[in-house]
């Protein structure tokens, strides 16, 4: 695995993720109550002994730049890395990253100085646990090029993803990029037509979708960057317009994945973090632990409250309320008489001193956190949102979709967001 450098792109402006991307980059979106979506590519490269691992992104980068730097610190005996690359402009390149295969061109002379056999390319908004080892002994074994993971999913999902169709030994033979109904998916189902690693293709999941895991060889991903400079993107241009050119073969992934592309995605994830008694993703696994950064966090304080099927990050404090299957991220202040359901409370960055809290309550800004007598569901909470006592956010008229960012409230798909820093005065009602 030392012979492999991971390229994790980090995504572009995260538009179907507002407002949670308006300050941050995807990859740092909160995770989990205590982790950033950065760590589950980095802590998979980590533990399947890649050490290499450059990081791409363009917007919004402050944040995911500072986690990384006070996260990720190899041995200075050891080589490895963890670093990001920003767009840039260069006598080369003028413009900012066109697309993932573009990010990675731009960059290339760079990875080229790595003493390798193959880049991995990772998408940096995705939720699975992957050892990358059998992965890479697929890829040798089959002799490929490049190497695509994949899942089976339902026609209903299949219009959001990269399709493939492979034949009996995996290779790929088709590609299509975000086919539409029935008629774009017209013989792409794969459950039950091929043999040897593709027999237990579900029926109800016909369809193989890339997971946006990429394994090139080396000299191929030059080349193909060079030779096809005119294309930007690795799923609409650069692997369909390679199947009929290069030994494509497809890894059947067979884990929980799930692409954090939209807010209701993500807040599925986090959700079935929740679920009993085995959760669809597993922080506990000691053998594959996900790493994030150390905080030194007191522990949580928790009062008179009762707690059912959640998650309770450090640092929090929690007084005399109900909370029920939702996650309450660091640092999380819960004033008594609150009850939280279905919900995620992403926490603060600071603690607040009580001089400050003083001060602003003469202005009448509440301190951060949430107040007392608070009814909340179906709400994710974003960092340091101020949230007055009495306030009841509960979308009672079954509002699908509203931006009123100027009261930083949005919601998405019944889904409300309080935006990160805002301010929702007392009695408010959502």
């Amino acid at each position: 695995m030392q012979r492999v450098l991971a390229i994790i792109l980090g995504g572009g402006r995260g538009t179907r993720l507002y407002p949670l991307t308006k300050m941050r980059a995807k990859p740092a979106v909160p995770l989990a109550g205590q982790y950033r979506l950065i760590d589950i590519p980095v802590s998979n490269c980590i533990n399947s002994g890649i050490s290499c691992i450059f990081v791409l992104t363009q917007f919004n980068s402050a944040s995911l730049n500072r986690h990384i730097t006070q996260t990720y610190h190899f041995s200075p005996l050891s080589e490895g890395f963890v670093e990001i690359l920003a767009a840039q402009q260069t006598p080369e390149h003028s413009l900012w990253f066109q697309g993932t295969a573009d990010a990675v061109r731009q960059y290339v002379s760079t990875f080229r100085e790595h003493k390798v056999d193959e880049y991995l390319i990772l998408s940096g908004d995705h939720l699975y646990s992957m050892d990358y080892r059998p992965f890479l002994e697929w890829h040798h074994r089959s002799g490929a090029d490049i190497t695509i993971s994949v899942v089976p999913i339902s026609m209903a999902q299949a219009g959001d993803f990269g399709i493939l169709r492979v034949d009996d030994d995996g290779k790929v033979v088709e590609f299509r990029e975000k086919p539409k109904g029935e008629e774009g998916l017209k013989g792409m189902a794969m459950s039950g037509r091929a043999s040897g690693p593709w027999r237990e293709i579900p029926a109800e999941r016909p369809y193989l979708a890339s997971m946006g895991v990429y394994l090139f060889r080396k000299e191929v991903l030059i080349s193909l960057l060079r030779d096809k400079s005119n294309f930007a993107d690795f799923s609409k241009e650069i692997i369909p317009s390679s199947v009929n050119e290069l030994k494509i073969s497809a890894y059947p992934f067979n884990g929980y994945w799930e692409d954090i592309g939209t807010i209701e995605s993500f807040y599925r994830a986090n959700m079935q973090l929740l679920t009993q008694p085995r959760p669809s993703f597993d922080f506990f696994n000691a053998e594959f632990p996900i790493y994030t950064r150390p905080r030194f966090l007191p522990p949580s304080s928790v009062a008179q409250s009762t707690i059912v099927q959640s998650l309770i990050c450090e640092g929090s404090h929690i007084a005399e309320s109900s909370i029920r299957h939702s996650i309450i991220g660091i640092r999380s202040r819960i004033a008594s008489g609150c009850s939280i359901e279905d919900c995620l409370v992403m926490g603060a960055d600071f603690y607040q001193t009580e001089e400050e809290r003083r001060e602003e309550s003469a202005h009448g800004i509440p301190p951060i956190g949430i107040g007392a007598n608070c009814q909340l569901r179906r709400a994710i909470i974003d960092k340091n949102a101020r949230i007055g006592a009495n306030v009841r956010i509960l979308n009672r008229a079954g509002v699908s979709d509203a931006e009123r960012e100027a009261e930083g409230i949005w919601i998405s798909k019944g889904i409300t967001i309080v935006m990160k820093n805002a301010v929702i005065h007392d009695g408010t009602e959502i």
